[in-house]
């Protein structure tokens, strides 16, 4: 990789003075697993880099008034040992335990994960974020697109996102606290992820001169929630489809659904027609087989990724009847 410079800052208003206006000028590093990836195969090739693992108040779980609070340097095994987590949002801990490397899981972190640029090879390869070739053709759509989207993938972006918390907070309607030397901002995080239309586009809504510091997912008490993730194998790997969903009940009764797909577009997918059809219904299995069919109603697979329409259409299905059985 290219030299940098190193920064281990103990404060977000130090490290903050230390970030520049142009991605290449710093970057920021949490967990480290993906960006020195990334630094290595010169994807990015930063002039300094910013650690925040000195900085305190970017750690820690609180259940407050207003739901929960999750610092983004949080790693995913302080998240598996969180009581709060555990007992009322299990999508989050699922999505968590998806991640199957124990060192992972011990230095990636919760905002690191929000964060992490696409796992597309051609973009990993250098052909930038859309993936062009060298007429401006896309490398994707005729190309080797096992691993890519079956929605908005009309171009240009055909890459899929690749957070494994996206989903599940989205689902239950968490946003994020993003902090600049100008001040700071709140964003649902259905809004934080983005589908870029160029090359100077990024897959998320954070500026240059911006750190996310924290989560804030609504409370969980009586929000059944559940993840379900379709992985080619038990070892580490990214799931080819995901789906989370969260459901208010009165009774038996969905009053409303939130149903999210993953790793199957550039954001994660709200399943509007699906999150409909439940509506004052009792989730059985019939009832979730027919949501996880509305759930990929619209799907435009590309010349490799067809079987991701089953796999999304059964990830609905067994993230709905986890969801009922674990509040039943």
């Amino acid at each position: 990789m290219e030299a940098f410079e190193y920064a281990n800052p103990a404060t977000v208003q130090e490290a903050l003075g230390l970030l520049g206006k142009r991605w290449e000028d710093a970057n920021v590093l949490a967990g480290g697993t993906d960006l020195l990836s990334l630094m290595k195969d010169y994807i990015q090739t930063p002039k300094r880099v910013v650690s925040l693992k000195g900085i305190k108040e970017l750690g820690g779980i609180e259940k407050t008034a207003a739901g929960l609070r999750i610092g983004a340097m949080v790693t995913l095994a302080e998240l598996l040992a969180n009581t709060e987590v555990l007992a009322e949002y299990p999508s989050l801990a699922e999505a968590a335990r998806g991640v199957s490397s124990m060192q992972l899981r011990n230095i990636g972190t919760v905002g690191g994960d929000l964060c992490q640029r696409p796992r597309c090879w051609y973009f990993r390869l250098g052909y930038g974020l859309l993936a062009k070739g060298p007429s401006g053709e896309s490398l994707v759509e005729k190309g080797d697109n096992r691993y890519h989207a079956i929605f908005d993938n009309k171009g240009p972006a055909y890459f899929v996102s690749a957070s494994s918390f996206g989903p599940a907070l989205v689902a239950l309607g968490a946003k994020v606290k993003l902090v600049s030397a100008a001040g700071s901002r709140e964003l649902p995080v259905e809004k934080f992820f983005l589908a870029p239309r160029d090359e100077k586009g990024r897959e998320n809504a954070l500026q240059p001169g911006e750190i996310l510091t924290e989560i804030l997912a609504p409370p969980g008490a009586g929000v059944r929630n559940a993840t379900y993730e379709v992985r080619q194998k038990e070892a580490l790997d990214w799931p080819l489809a995901a789906a989370s969903v969260a459901l208010k009940m009165r009774g038996n009764l969905v009053v409303s659904a939130r149903i999210v797909l993953g790793h199957v577009a550039p954001t994660p997918w709200r399943a509007t027609e699906s999150e409909k059809s439940l509506a004052g219904k009792v989730v059985n299995a019939a009832v979730a087989e027919a949501a996880g069919k509305a759930a990929v109603e619209g799907a435009t697979p590309l010349g490799g990724n067809a079987y991701k329409v089953q796999l999304a259409r059964v990830a609905v299905k067994r993230a709905l009847l986890e969801a009922v059985k674990a509040r039943a």
